[in-house]
């Protein structure tokens, strides 16, 4: 087991290195997703900027751009349970969703935490989600996890109309407390 409680043979089955074949297409316009590159930084960091944004962290309350640096770099550290995967379509990037493989004190698999999912715009209402959800989906059972889980706000009804098709709301709430 790491640090991480992630057994080494679940780090393999996901390595990054690995080329991951794209999720099969609908339709030709299709986007493709894929694991993040380290290449990609220039055009990840609008979406993640978008998502931030979305959820209030812009201008005074934005993420500082170390914070920004660390989370991207954690993506390619083998020893990181963390995962980053983008829709590309057309040569740009038009979706994100990161998740974080994790033991968990219920149950004895460990389980995924999709801890950010976003689209550019002009992808919205298009299937983009669904894809990197089923994405993630497909990369936690072939790691042999037990489950996805995430949070969204209880106004972002849009996405929430996608979530209740392809997950069950749990109905829990989430208490945060943070420190100086």
């Amino acid at each position: 087991m790491t640090r991480h409680g992630i057994d080494a043979r679940v780090r393999r089955r996901n390595a990054r290195s690995q080329p991951m074949p794209p999720f099969p297409r609908r339709h030709p316009d299709a986007p493709i997703v894929r694991f993040a590159a380290r290449e990609d930084f220039p055009k990840w960091l609008p979406l993640w900027d978008g998502y931030n944004s979305f959820y209030g962290r812009s201008g005074d309350t934005a993420l500082s751009p170390h914070v920004t640096r660390v989370t991207w770099e954690r993506f390619f550290d083998t020893n990181e349970p963390m995962h980053a995967l983008v829709a590309e379509s057309a040569g740009r990037l038009i979706g994100l969703a990161h998740y974080i493989f994790h033991r968990n004190t219920i149950m004895l698999e460990p389980t995924c935490y999709m801890q950010d999912l976003f689209t550019s715009e002009d992808a919205r209402g298009k299937g983009v989600a669904g894809l990197l959800i089923q994405r993630v989906y497909d990369q936690a059972k072939s790691a042999g996890l037990s489950g996805v889980y995430w949070h969204t706000h209880e106004s972002n009804g849009a996405a929430r109309k996608l979530y209740d098709r392809v997950a069950r709301n749990s109905g829990f709430l989430v208490y945060r407390q943070t420190f100086q």
